[in-house]
């Protein structure tokens, strides 16, 4: 779905016609805030947010979530599926007070914040290597880590926690899978010429939208087309799936990444 963004001249975005990939539900504050740059959004959700096929493990988990000292979320679709599972557990977020909670970046501990809860840790650098760096590792020695997240993510925040000497626990608290949509008319687009800049936000966005274009490589699909992203592991995967990360934002946050695409077409201006 294209949105038309209202003329605005001087805006660093103005005429430049920009794929979001997120998903659906989660794309408005990209899609907003390259609105209010001047540019035009093309909406491709390349993932859909769907729940676990089996929550036994997860309520599990919650049924003793008083005798963890850790619960880390590593991104803010684990909040709404923990807070629901929770509630019909029938606990209140009070039984989490003595609980040190985690967030990978500020989105994710401002929805926990909003629900009541107390973050003790947003790191520097919004990712897993970020939180490592802010958990000294005797700090963790001995406790008990529970970490909501994805059924595919990367393994290396529990895998160093254990390292430490603490026993996490993972459990999968939503997946991500294939959208239907047809990639035809984004593929015309990418044809014609008509496409400035693809946004990625996470490794899942880009592998998702490799499939939805049949395993192409990355770059012969959007061909002169720019890639931006939000950070660089989301920016390493795109190398590896034959494309060329063009935009970087350094800081890994929705505002982070438009701002570093306005600069960059700012600066492209200028030459």
């Amino acid at each position: 779905m294209i949105r038309n963004s209202p003329t605005a001249t001087g805006k660093a975005l103005y005429g430049k016609r920009i794929v979001v990939t997120r998903a659906r539900a989660q794309a408005e504050s990209l899609v907003r805030r390259i609105e209010e740059a001047g540019g035009e959004v093309v909406e491709f959700p390349t993932i859909e947010i769907q729940p676990p096929e089996d929550f036994s493990a997860f309520d599990a988990a919650l049924a003793k979530i008083e005798t963890y000292d850790w619960l880390i979320f590593t991104s803010v679709n684990s909040v709404e599926p923990f807070l629901a599972r929770l509630e019909r557990q029938s606990k209140s977020t009070a039984t989490l007070e003595a609980i040190r909670i985690g967030a990978i970046g500020p989105e994710t501990a401002r929805r926990l914040e909003e629900s009541g809860l107390r973050v003790t840790l947003v790191p520097m650098r919004y990712q897993a290597e970020g939180i490592l760096d802010a958990v000294a590792p005797e700090s963790v020695r001995g406790k008990r880590v529970l970490i909501p997240r994805a059924a595919e993510a990367r393994e290396i925040l529990p895998e160093t926690l254990r390292e430490r000497g603490a026993a996490v626990d993972v459990v999968i608290a939503y997946r991500t899978v294939l959208p239907a949509v047809d990639p035809a008319p984004l593929a015309e687009c990418f044809g014609r010429r008509e496409i400035d800049a693809v946004t990625f936000t996470s490794s899942s966005t880009v592998r998702n939208f490799a499939r939805l274009f049949g395993e192409r490589e990355l770059g012969a699909i959007v061909g002169a087309s720019l890639i931006a992203c939000i950070g660089p592991i989301t920016a390493r995967t795109v190398e590896e799936l034959g494309g060329r990360a063009n935009i970087v934002a350094q800081e890994f946050t929705i505002a982070g990444l438009v701002r570093t695409m306005a600069e960059y077409f700012t600066a492209q201006n200028k030459i």
